[in-house]
C-alpha cells in the first residue's frame, strides 16, 4: 500500500541530508528577504496598532487614552520593547544595505517612493521616539494624549503636521511591502479588495480621530484649570528637560544622516573604481553604442541606458531568455563561470552566445539580443511582470486519473464529467488537508504545489503526507461509485522537488499565479513513469533529501529531456 510505504519513510530518522535547493548565495539572499520580512511585519503591527489609537478620538480623549494602555501594554513591556527596536534597527540596516546593493534604480512610481518613504521613516520617527518614550526613560515625563494633542494643536502645529506625515507615510510603505510580499500568494486575488478596502479605511479613521480628538483638545485649552493640571512640568518638562531632549533628538538624527551620507560615500567610491578600470563600448544592433564601466554585465548596461532587453528571472541566471550573441569582440571574452555554463550546455547554445545577466565584457563589444523583450506590454509593465516572479524551493506534484479514455467511451460525456470531478475533487481536497495548494486542473489530473507558504522540510513532508491521504479519499471514492463503475479509479503520482519560479505567467490579458521549472517538468515526467514501473507514485530521492527521511528503496530512471538519471523511489502497486 501507498499508505505505509510513505509513512515509513517518515517515521526514519536517518539519512538527515540537506536539501539542494539552492546556492549560499541565494540562501544568503532569502535569508535577508525573510529577515526584511518578519522585522517589516513587526513596525508595521506597532503603525497599526498607533492608527488603530488615533481612530478611537472618534469617540472621546478617554477612549484615546484607554487605548494607549493597552498599546502601551504590548509594546513597552521588556519583550516588546525588544522586538520593536530590534525590529527597527534590523529592517533600517538592511534598507541602507538595499540602498548601497542596488546598481541602478528603474525610477518606476513605486521604487520612488517606496524608496524615499523608507528613507524618511527614520527622520520621522527619531522625533516621535524622542517626544515620548526616550522624555520618559531619561526625564520621567509622564506624556499622554492630552499632552501630545496640546503640543501638536495648540503649541507646535508643525509638530502635529509631522505626526500626521510620520503615520502616512510609515503607512504607506507598509502596505507597499504587504503588497509586494503577498500579491505572489495564490489567494492573493480573493484577498485584494479587502485588503485595499482596510489599507484605506484604516489611516481614514485615524486621521479623523486625530482631528476630533484636536477639536476637544482647542476647547478644554480654553479652561485655565485644566490647563493647569494637563500642563504640568511632570507632564511637559522644564526648559532645561526640553533641551536635553533635543540635544538626543538632533544627536539621533545626525547619527541616521551620517549612516546615509556613508552609504552613498561608499556607492560614488564604487563607482569611482569602476570608472578608473576603464570603460567600454557596447554596440546594439540598431546603431545604439552605450559606454559602460569595465566589469559592468550586459543586461545592466541595456537598463541603465533603457534598451529594451528580456530577462525574465531579473538576471540571476536562472533563465535564458536575455541571451545574446556576441557579434564583434568575442575574442576578448571572458570564459562562462559556472552558473553561466550550465544554462548555456542547457539549451545547447552555438557559438558565440552568452547569458546578459552573467556576461561582463572587458573589451569593446558588439552584441545582438536574441529574444524580443515582449513589445506588446509596456516597458515598465515588463519590467513589473518580470520582477511579479520569485525564484523558492518548491515540490510539485502531478496526479493523473488512468483510464479516462476507456471511461468517456464507455458513458455519456456528461457522466464522464462527473466521474472526473468527482476525483479531482477528492484528490484536491486531500492536497489541501496535507498542507498544499491546487495550481493546474489539467484535463483528467492535477498539479500541486507545496512550500509556497512553508520551509522545504515542512512542504517535502507535506507532500509525502498527501500521497497517503490521496489513497484514502480515492479509495472512498471507489467504495461510493462502486455501483456506477466496472472498474475502480486508478491514478498515478509524481513528485520532485527543487527551485522553480513561482508568480504570474501570461500575458496582460489573461495572466495566472503558477510555477515553472526543471523541478514541474521533471514531476510530470515522474507521473508519467507509473506506468511503465507498475506503481502508484514515483517520488525522487529530492523530495526525500528534503524531508530529512530515507526512502525504503532508490533506484536509477532515465527521465525524458534529461541526460542524467534520476534517483527515485516506487511506493504502491497497480
Amino acid at each position: 500500500m501507498v499508505r505505509t510505504a510513505s509513512i515509513a519513510t517518515l517515521r526514519s530518522a536517518d539519512a538527515a541530508a540537506q536539501p539542494r535547493s539552492a546556492t549560499p548565495a541565494a540562501r544568503i539572499r532569502l535569508n535577508l528577504r525573510r529577515l526584511r520580512l518578519a522585522s517589516g511585519l513587526v513596525l508595521f503591527g506597532y503603525v497599526l496598532t498607533h492608527l488603530l489609537n488615533h481612530a478611537l478620538g472618534n469617540i472621546s480623549i478617554d477612549a484615546m487614552e484607554d487605548g494607549l494602555d493597552i498599546v502601551t501594554a504590548v509594546w513597552l513591556n521588556p519583550f516588546g520593547l525588544t522586538l520593536l527596536y530590534g525590529a527597527l534597527v534590523v529592517h533600517l540596516l538592511l534598507g541602507l544595505q538595499a540602498l548601497y546593493a542596488a546598481r541602478f534604480f528603474h525610477w518606476r512610481p513605486s521604487e520612488t517612493l517606496q524608496l524615499v518613504s523608507g528613507l524618511l521613516i527614520p527622520t520621522l520617527l527619531i522625533s516621535h521616539i524622542t517626544a515620548t518614550r526616550i522624555s520618559f526613560v531619561t526625564e520621567g515625563l509622564d506624556k499622554g494624549y492630552a499632552q501630545e494633542l496640546y503640543a501638536f494643536w495648540i503649541a507646535s502645529p508643525t509638530l502635529g503636521l509631522l505626526q500626521v506625515t510620520v503615520l502616512v507615510i510609515a503607512w504607506i510603505h507598509g502596505c507597499m511591502g504587504l503588497y509586494f510580499w503577498l500579491r505572489l500568494k495564490p489567494a492573493f486575488g480573493r484577498m485584494a479588495p479587502w485588503l485595499l478596502a482596510l489599507a484605506v479605511l484604516v489611516p481614514v479613521l485615524s486621521l479623523l480621530g486625530f482631528a476630533q480628538g484636536g477639536r476637544m483638545i482647542l476647547t478644554l485649552a480654553q479652561d485655565p484649570a485644566w490647563r493647569a493640571v494637563a500642563l504640568q512640568p511632570v507632564h511637559v518638562g522644564l526648559p532645561d528637560q526640553v533641551a536635553r531632549l533635543a540635544a538626543i533628538r538632533n544627536g539621533l538624527l545626525g547619527t541616521y544622516a551620517g549612516l546615509v551620507a556613508a552609504v552613498i560615500a561608499a556607492r560614488g567610491m564604487r563607482t569611482l573604481a569602476e570608472v578608473k578600470r576603464g570603460t567600454i563600448r557596447l554596440s546594439y544592433p540598431d546603431g545604439r553604442v552605450v559606454r559602460v564601466p569595465r566589469g559592468t554585465s550586459v543586461l545592466e548596461a541595456s537598463r541603465r541606458n533603457r534598451i529594451p532587453h528580456a530577462s525574465v528571472c531579473g538576471g540571476r541566471g536562472r533563465c535564458s531568455t536575455c541571451r545574446i550573441r556576441v557579434t564583434d569582440g568575442s575574442d576578448g571574452a571572458p570564459t562562462p563561470g559556472r552558473t553561466e555554463r550550465a544554462v548555456l550546455e542547457r539549451i545547447a547554445a552555438g557559438p558565440g552566445v552568452r547569458l546578459a545577466c552573467q556576461f561582463r565584457p572587458e573589451t569593446d563589444m558588439a552584441v545582438v539580443p536574441l529574444l524580443p523583450p515582449q513589445p506588446r506590454m509596456r516597458q515598465a509593465d515588463l519590467l513589473d511582470r518580470a520582477q511579479s516572479g520569485e525564484e523558492r524551493f518548491i515540490v510539485a506534484m502531478f496526479v493523473d486519473l488512468r483510464g479516462s479514455t476507456r471511461l468517456a467511451e464507455e458513458r455519456l460525456p456528461y457522466d464522464t464529467v462527473f466521474i472526473i470531478n468527482r476525483f479531482l475533487g477528492a484528490v484536491g481536497d486531500a492536497v489541501r488537508e496535507a498542507g498544499g495548494s491546487t495550481n493546474q486542473f489539467l484535463g483528467d489530473g492535477l498539479l500541486a504545489l507545496f512550500g509556497l507558504e512553508t520551509e522545504p522540510e515542512q512542504a517535502a513532508r507535506d507532500a509525502l503526507r498527501a500521497i497517503d491521504l490521496i489513497a484514502e479519499s480515492v479509495e472512498t471514492l471507489n467504495r461510493l461509485l462502486a455501483a456506477d463503475l466496472e472498474h475502480t479509479l486508478r491514478y498515478g503520482i509524481g513528485v520532485h522537488a527543487g527551485p522553480a519560479i513561482v508568480g504570474e505567467m501570461g500575458d496582460a490579458t489573461d495572466a495566472r499565479f503558477t510555477a515553472l521549472g526543471d523541478t514541474v517538468n521533471v514531476a510530470a515526467r515522474l507521473q508519467g513513469l507509473t506506468k511503465v514501473l507498475g506503481c502508484v507514485a514515483v517520488v525522487s530521492e529530492a523530495v526525500y533529501e528534503a524531508a530529512r527521511v530515507a526512502p525504503a528503496e532508490i533506484r536509477d530512471v532515465a527521465v525524458d529531456g534529461r541526460s542524467e538519471a534520476v534517483r527515485v523511489s516506487a511506493l504502491g502497486s497497480l
